[in-house]
């Protein structure tokens, strides 16, 4: 069957290889971010409300369940825009752990909603929360991340200590650079204060390495990396999913598996509903999706000829990513 709300497998050299749910269903988000791999925010909001129903999401992740996939190693809920602005969030995490009972579930956010105790309550029941922080400079913060009016750092920070404080699951904080953007010593002095504060259980700390939505939005240098990724202790690149060289690209050999045989009649939506989500190369894909290369180039072909494939080089590697219908 086709999926609109499951995506995946994906590789993440933080949480391994995860299973995604889309809490949206479209590009809603609190933020437009300049560097977001999904494409320009849709709709700019940070209004909660049902903008998918739990059951429609969880009705499509026990037929996935009753295909015989290979379980992944995560359930994570993130998508195409920010999963915390979908009111059902909870109904999603307790239906996930009764179709999956020992699997972790994870949450990707941008952190904005977690102002509101009442979400930040609801994300207890998660195991794993991977926030973003990108800037605690008030300027650099409307800059590179491009928020709702009203939205403020500082009281984003505060929120993730007061969340820290009471969670008993793993966070993994996330800062991502870009050249200009936020790459400044006053927003590494102030995050370092925060990381102290905040005493994440990982720090990645990485830069631009898939196209974003503004082809201005440039990676960081090595030297600078290498300079934030020592101040703020960060997780060690070669355990993140932080470049071309790493995570699924080393597994494209699983293309030989014989258990893929009865997936060619899922391959064309997989593959497309994987690249609305996430730009990644061939090899990528066929890693993660576990499908042959040769059928992935194929499905890759004949979304091309449907004028939906976006194709952008980045260094020597070929990212594919797939318009949402009706896009030109």
């Amino acid at each position: 069957m086709g999926y609109r709300y499951v995506f995946g497998p994906v590789f993440s050299g933080r949480i391994g290889r995860s299973l995604g749910l889309d809490l949206l269903g479209r590009r809603i988000c609190s933020m437009d971010c300049v560097y977001c791999e999904v494409g320009k925010t849709d709709l700019l909001s940070s209004e909660r409300d049902v903008y998918v129903p739990a059951a429609d999401i969880l009705e499509e992740l026990e037929k996935w369940k009753q295909e015989g996939h290979q379980p992944p190693e995560v359930i994570t809920l993130g998508g195409l825009g920010e999963p915390t602005l979908n009111a059902e969030m909870p109904e999603i995490i307790r239906g996930i752990k009764k179709l999956f009972p020992s699997m972790p579930v994870a949450v990707l956010t941008n952190a904005t909603t977690m102002t509101d105790p009442e979400v930040r309550k609801e994300l207890l029941e998660a195991d794993v929360v991977l926030p973003s922080m990108d800037s605690l400079v008030a300027s650099e913060f409307r800059a590179i991340n491009r928020p709702c009016k009203g939205t403020d750092p500082t009281a984003i920070a505060k929120a993730l200590i007061e969340f820290r404080k009471e969670f008993n699951g793993k966070i993994f904080l996330e800062v991502l650079l870009s050249r200009g953007y936020n790459d400044s010593d006053e927003n590494l002095s102030l995050m370092k204060d925060f990381c102290a504060e905040l005493a994440p259980d990982r720090i990645d700390v990485v830069t631009l390495s898939r196209p974003g939505t503004l082809d201005k939005a440039g990676p960081v240098n090595s030297e600078t990396l290498g300079r934030w990724k020592k101040v703020l202790d960060a997780a060690p690149c070669k355990d993140r999913d932080c470049g071309p060289e790493t995570g699924a690209k080393k597994r494209s050999g699983v293309e030989t598996l014989a258990h893929v045989q009865g997936e060619d009649s899922h391959a064309f939506d997989r593959i497309q509903a994987s690249i609305m989500r996430r730009p990644q190369t061939a090899q990528q894909l066929s890693g993660a999706l576990e499908i042959p290369l040769d059928k992935v180039n194929q499905v890759l072909v004949e979304l091309e000829k449907s004028g939906r494939l976006h194709v952008r080089q980045t260094g020597n590697d070929i990212y594919y990513d797939c318009r949402l219908d009706g896009e030109s």
